[in-house]
């Protein structure tokens, strides 16, 4: 596992390189007249601009606002049929998110302006490059970071376009008139993202970036497959992929071939993402940890050792605490043990988080929180006035949070429902998932919280040690390395677990997906210690809802394998609407369940009426004179109370 207590001078310094003014769409505004001439100047002034680029995933990981964070993937899994919403009783715009609705204009406006500012910051880093006078021995660092500029482009404008649907394409930091107009995904915005991504495969270096939290040829890759795959089966409905293509023609919003530095193709199809993929499988030298608990930080060595502390180290030792899920791990595929965890063999792109969260940071584009993965907290145990949960003779080893986003029943029912029927046990189960009622007997339902399934999210949460000082400690505060909390808040800034958002195992089930070849679907299975089946693609659509289970991947993977306009008949619309009448407790009262049920009509109809797709900001809409049109299902030809929020509890 890398180090995480890293220095924040330059991360810091180079988030807070630009100025703030309000500009149309909001975006992050260009260097300043004073800096313009000379920035950057040398090679060290690239780097810093690239850290800024790169820091808007820490704003987007870490922050919050309006009572949710601000990570895209937090709220696609509150969005999907794997979580509900959840929280106390005001946390309506988690409610908000899973019921389709909005409780004001511009709820779900913080990631559109932070999205369009990471594009801004890529925009500049790709144009002033060249202001640097390179040598020919900087040539390749010239090329590696103008392929990251390339790469988080097409990365953040991918998630923008996923979120709010047909949006400005803005490929400079000089915004013209004709950029104000919106314009299609599927005919502009994908094959610029493709193209951006084509681009920093071909500018990187053919080397892994090895846990570093840069992107490279290999990441650049596995989101031409990402990409490439949502726009087929979302835009084209191309179906199932094995016996379906589509080519994606490289063109700009005039219709001529899209031309940029690195960029050597006019066209992709699925046998050149397929190539990509093979590629990585052959030259990437990514493998998957043995065990897939490795992957979360509830299987770090210190947890571990408190399981073995009796004199022989076979047991735990009377009287103290131990955690037995971890138990019979190898010691040495521990989540903090060389080449598990953050950085691990898996692990292709992510974000990163350090000690370095502070109160006093502030602006549009930062967040005090945004150095800790914050997801952790909005994940954990509910805690209310009994303020039992995160106490660790109740709920060892796992600690409070906001308890947002709490698994659903469908998501424990259908996998339970699967292992019965392949007469297997499957580790990714309970590697992923808390059973409350039978790993934390003492687990309390609180009566502030609602829509309880009795289940808690295990991946990405934090734990306690006996070893700590107290409750609700975190098991960072005894890595080396560390003296105190930058935040001064345990709870809220010391979550320093990488966020990842491609891993090996994804590049395995997208080639199985796209080949039929089931060898790489079986290598996932082989390592979960489940059945090795043959290609099919409701097997494949299993795997990826098990493998990547609340890591965000759920609901786009639902939309592709649904079609736009599908209706209330589509895989997703159907596999929403199964949460209905679930039973689920409230106000704490686990002993009177309640029927699960839409806030306002049904999921089924509010994803077929919305595809998915959130509102557009009005303040955003207002900015640019209304040129840009509000999404279906959130305008005026839907009734306002379908898409209005309702309190329900």
């Amino acid at each position: 596992m890398k180090k995480y207590l890293l220095s924040a001078v330059a991360v810091l310094s180079a988030a807070t390189l630009f100025t703030s003014c309000n500009d149309m769409l909001d975006t992050d505004p260009r260097v300043t007249e004073l800096t313009a001439a000379t920035f950057p100047g040398k090679p060290a002034d690239v780097e810093a601009l690239n850290a800024a680029t790169y820091s808007i995933m820490n704003t987007l990981g870490g922050g919050d606002q309006s009572g949710i964070l601000n990570n895209p993937f937090y709220w696609w899994s509150l969005m999907s049929d794997d979580c509900y919403g959840s929280g106390g009783l005001q946390d309506n715009v988690a409610k908000s998110l899973h019921h389709f609705t909005t409780a004001s204009a511009n709820q779900y406006e913080q990631d559109f302006i932070l999205l369009y500012g990471g594009i801004s910051r890529a925009n500049n880093q790709i144009e002033t490059i060249d202001n640097v006078e390179w040598t020919d021995a900087q040539k390749a660092q010239r090329n590696q970071l103008l392929g990251e500029g390339y790469f988080m482009r097409g990365l953040y404008t991918m998630w923008l376009t996923q979120l709010y649907g047909d949006v400005p394409l803005i490929t400079s930091t000089v915004i013209t008139e004709d950029m104000w107009d919106e314009v299609s995904a599927e005919e502009y915005i994908y094959p610029q993202i493709i193209a951006d991504f084509i681009s920093a495969k071909n500018l990187m270096k053919p080397e892994r970036a090895n846990g570093s939290g840069h992107a490279d040829k290999f990441a650049a890759e596995a989101f031409i497959a990402r990409a490439w795959m949502f726009w087929a089966g979302f835009y084209k409905k191309a179906g199932e992929l094995v016996n379906a293509d589509a080519t994606m023609n490289l063109v700009n919003v005039a219709g001529e071939p899209i031309t940029q530095e690195g960029l050597n193709a006019t066209s992709v199809s699925k046998s050149d993402v397929i190539a990509g993929l093979r590629d990585i499988v052959s030259n990437g030298g990514y493998k998957l940890c043995e065990d897939f608990r490795s992957l979360w930080q509830y299987s770090n060595s210190l947890l571990w050792d408190e399981a073995h502390d009796n004199e022989d180290g076979t047991g735990n030792l009377e009287g103290t605490h131990a955690y037995p899920f971890i138990a019979d791990m190898k010691r040495e595929n521990c989540f903090d043990q060389p080449g598990m965890g953050n950085g691990n063999t898996e692990e292709i792109f992510q974000i990163q988080f350090m000690n370095a969260s502070k109160w006093a940071i502030g602006g549009t584009y930062n967040n005090p929180r945004m150095y800790s993965n914050y997801l952790s907290c909005f994940w954990g145990l509910r805690n209310g006035a009994t303020n039992d949960n995160g106490k660790r003779d109740k709920t060892y080893p796992f600690n409070q949070g906001w308890g947002q986003g709490t698994p659903s029943c469908n998501i424990w029912d259908d996998w339970t429902d699967a292992e019965r029927a392949g007469g297997y046990t499957d580790i990714r189960k309970l590697g992923t998932l808390i059973d409350l009622d039978n790993e934390l007997e003492a687990y309390t339902y609180e009566k502030d919280d609602n829509e309880e399934s009795g289940y808690a999210v295990k991946k990405y949460a934090d734990v306690n040690l006996d070893a700590c000082a107290a409750d609700n400690d975190s098991w960072w505060s005894k890595c080396e390395g560390y003296s105190s909390s930058s935040l001064d808040n345990k709870q809220q800034g010391d979550h320093f677990e990488d966020y990842y958002l491609m891993r090996y195992a994804d590049v395995l089930l997208m080639l199985t997906e796209l080949t039929g070849e089931a060898q790489w679907m079986n290598m996932v299975q082989a390592r979960a210690g489940v059945p090795q089946t043959g290609y099919s693609l409701t097997n494949v659509q299993n795997e990826r809802r098990w493998e990547f289970a609340l890591e965000g991947l759920r609901f786009n993977d639902m939309r592709r394998w649904s079609g736009i306009n599908s209706g209330e008949g589509s895989y997703a619309a159907k596999a929403l609407q199964a949460q209905n009448g679930k039973q689920i407790v409230c106000y704490g009262q686990k002993s009177a369940k309640v029927s699960m049920g839409h806030m306002t009509c049904s999921w089924a109809k509010r994803y077929a009426d919305t595809n998915g797709f959130l509102p557009k900001p009005q303040a955003q809409m207002t900015l640019m004179n209304n040129r840009m049109k509000q999404n279906p299902g959130w305008d005026n030809e839907t009734p306002a109370n379908e898409w209005t929020y309702k309190v329900l509890y």
